[in-house]
């Protein structure tokens, strides 16, 4: 049944390649996979292979891999990615080896990916499940780890036709989860070999927060002509149903500015933000130094600053609650910004522990959203408490790829 499915799934992503982008290029890099471990692989050399499903697991496998890369210098990392908004953005990163997409998870593709790879090591990171690849590195002996993982008994590994699939779970050498729910259900069903360490992106965005690049357009942006600081709202990663929403508060407010980083930013998605704005606004990529302190909104229309740009916001807004679920609300909180989000955000732990600490709002509509800002407008005091709470929030949680690393063989 799971070989079938891979097989459907797999004859869907060719259909969908003349029309789907991201389908296209997930084939293309997919086929490339083999040539650049032929190239590339040294095979004298050791390799801790990491794989992420896309950008967000790679940020929370970063931390590890950049230790590894400090502290064990004979080894090499390998990362691959599943999706290409893994893969396109972070290609030339320069904390790995070699980097290319992940093969499709059937018995032939598993066997020539691990022959080539020939991986002493293999961490995959939160969600990564792919059975034909975690039997044959459990066939072939090679210690596998998953981190910063999340069970919940919804997952097929708990239902009652799930005993199958569980049984991938016993292929992990070690399984590092964020949380003790988490561990406490993995041990209902005899699996033991598992530690509570928390969510390496905790650290992640610590290192983010310490390297912050300053953005002189944006400070320039924020910078009232009598020098003073404006008050700014950083909306990050929005869809067009979050920016109705914080639009048209933007608008009826005129001393308020706003930054937008929307999660696409084609020329479409583009065109639609500006419609709803009715203040000065322009595109960072069009922005001048000289009439920058005009506008009252500036759209990020480029990847790559959303991490350094929150830390100019007194609030911020994390899109994708109103549709799959919210993007990384750590990244923004990390500032002591308080964190606006939709309604989508049970399954995320660190949405839910930064609301419990205060730091963390969300929202069902623009009435709410109206409130909650309305609130942080009126009484400053409430403002700072949110901030410092989401800030000391991230601090506490940090720690957690030391303790992954005391466990993990090298």
């Amino acid at each position: 049944m799971y070989n079938f499915a891979i097989r459907l799934y797999s004859f869907a992503v060719k259909i969908a390649t003349p029309f789907h982008r991201k389908a296209k290029l997930m084939l293309q890099g997919q086929r490339n996979t083999t040539a650049i471990l032929k190239a590339k692989i040294d095979r004298n050399a050791r390799y801790v292979w990491f794989h992420a499903s896309s950008l967000g697991e790679f940020e929370q496998g970063r931390p590890m891999m950049e230790k590894i890369k400090r502290e064990y210098p004979d080894y090499k990392i390998l990362l691959t990615f599943f999706s290409p908004s893994g893969y396109e953005v972070r290609k030339n990163y320069l904390g790995a080896d070699v980097i290319c997409y992940l093969p499709l998870d059937t018995p032939s593709n598993v066997r020539k990916f691990l022959d080539l790879a020939n991986p002493e090591v293999a961490v995959f990171i939160k969600y990564e499940f792919w059975a034909n690849y975690l039997n044959e590195l459990h066939r072939r002996g090679i210690p596998t780890y998953i981190v910063s993982a999340i069970f919940r008994k919804e997952q097929v590994f708990f239902k009652w036709y799930g005993a199958s699939y569980r049984n991938v779970l016993k292929c992990f050498k070690h399984l590092f989860v964020q949380d003790q729910a988490s561990a406490g259900l993995l041990a209902k069903y005899g699996i033991k070999n598992v530690s509570v360490c928390g969510d390496t992106r905790f650290d992640r965005v610590m290192d983010i927060c310490r390297q912050a690049k300053e953005v002189d357009l944006i400070e320039r942006f924020v910078t009232l002509p009598d020098g003073s600081k404006a008050l700014t709202l950083v909306c990050g990663s929005s869809w067009p149903q979050d920016e109705t929403i914080f639009v048209d508060y933007f608008n009826e407010h005129p001393d308020l500015k706003l930054v937008i980083a929307p999660h696409e930013i084609h020329e479409e998605h583009l065109q639609y933000i500006e419609s709803l704005l009715k203040r000065p606004s322009v595109r960072f990529s069009q922005a001048d130094s000289q009439t920058i302190q005009e506008k009252d909104c500036i759209i990020i229309d480029c990847f790559g600053l959303l991490s350094s740009i929150y830390r100019y916001g007194e609030m911020a807004y994390v899109g994708g609650g109103f549709g799959t679920g919210i993007h990384n609300v750590l990244e923004a909180a990390v500032y002591k910004v308080p964190v606006i989000f939709g309604p989508k955000f049970q399954k995320f732990k660190e949405a839910r522990d930064l609301i419990a600490a205060g730091g963390g709002f969300s929202i069902t509509d623009s009435s709410s959203f109206s409130a909650k800002m309305d609130e942080f407008l009126l009484y400053k005091e409430a403002l700072a408490a949110a901030g410092k709470n989401a800030g000391q929030m991230v601090q506490s949680h940090t720690g957690a790829t030391d303790k992954i690393m005391k466990i993990l063989s090298l």
